[in-house]
């Protein structure tokens, strides 16, 4: 008699997010690194946000291997979470069009979910390309794992296209914030960082290239959009006492700082508004008129 076949649970689909924006360039070694991967049970969704280049063309060129989704110029959040929102996947992967995977990442991440049940974020180590050179990042942009949120909040310490995602957690802490023209991710890492640990895979599984002109990190007034974000989260009340002081001491030093700039600039309204950020979060109250 023949024994019947036990029935092995599926792999779990991942759902691969990649937006884009006249980066025809550079897009179909994105696209390329994604397709192949070692892992089968993979959608990759890619947002085209509105190009003007040949990026339509480009994309054409991968038939029905890929999922496009085309819509009008709307910022990098509202591409992103169009592809969530459309995806089918246990796992998120996240992926700039400027950067590429490199072979294993995939199943690399896949597996460490599998033997951490419990884990619902985590990232890999990579590579940094600055105008076609390596380069070794610097001590403060070094990744750790863990409870991350204090060191997360002078600067971003995860890098899109490194991460992976339970979409149950997008479920719980919500999307990107489509109002941020720039440090939306920056805003999404603290919102998971102050309860879940960030995991690390420590290899290098991407390549992250910089040095263009259009990278949205090369924007002017970055700290503007931090600062908005620890302000949202410490008017929430969720942070514990000690995420709390430090998120208040980071506030203060960034709001100075834009402040300063603010005056040199002669633009005294601005300044004053965030003076007046740094008096309220400095006893948790609104300053006195």
């Amino acid at each position: 008699m023949t024994q019947k076949p036990i029935d092995m649970p599926a792999e779990p689909r991942v759902s691969v997010i990649l937006p884009t924006y006249n980066r025809g360039w550079v897009l179909d070694q994105a696209v390329e690194s994604v397709l192949d991967q070692d892992y089968a049970n993979l959608e990759l969704i890619v947002i085209d946000d509105g190009s003007t280049d040949g990026t339509k063309g480009l994309l054409s060129r991968f038939g029905d291997r890929i999922a496009v989704i085309r819509q009008v110029n709307r910022g990098v959040s509202a591409a992103r979470n169009a592809g969530i929102r459309t995806s089918s996947g246990e796992l998120i992967a996240l992926l700039d069009s400027d950067d590429t995977w490199l072979p294993g990442k995939v199943t690399a991440q896949v597996s460490f979910f599998s033997n951490h049940p419990d884990a619902l974020v985590c990232q890999t180590q990579e590579i940094w390309i600055r105008n076609g050179v390596r380069v070794n990042p610097g001590k403060r942009h070094r990744k750790q794992a863990g409870m991350i949120f204090e060191r997360s909040l002078a600067l971003c310490l995860v890098s899109p296209s490194a991460v992976m995602i339970r979409s149950s957690l997008l479920d719980e802490v919500g999307l990107f914030d489509e109002s941020l023209p720039a440090c939306e991710d920056y805003d999404l890492w603290l919102r998971i960082a102050w309860k879940h640990p960030i995991h690390l895979i420590d290899q290098p599984l991407i390549v992250k290239r910089g040095g263009h002109p259009d990278q949205l990190s090369r924007m002017p007034e970055l700290d503007k959009y931090r600062i908005q974000s620890i302000a949202r989260l410490l008017d929430s009340g969720v942070l514990s006492p000690g995420q709390e002081k430090a998120a208040r001491a980071m506030l203060s030093t960034k709001s100075v700082i834009y402040a300063q700039g603010c005056r040199k600039r002669g633009r005294i309204a601005q300044a004053q508004y965030y003076e007046a950020l740094v008096a309220k979060h400095a006893t948790g109250r609104p300053p006195a008129c």
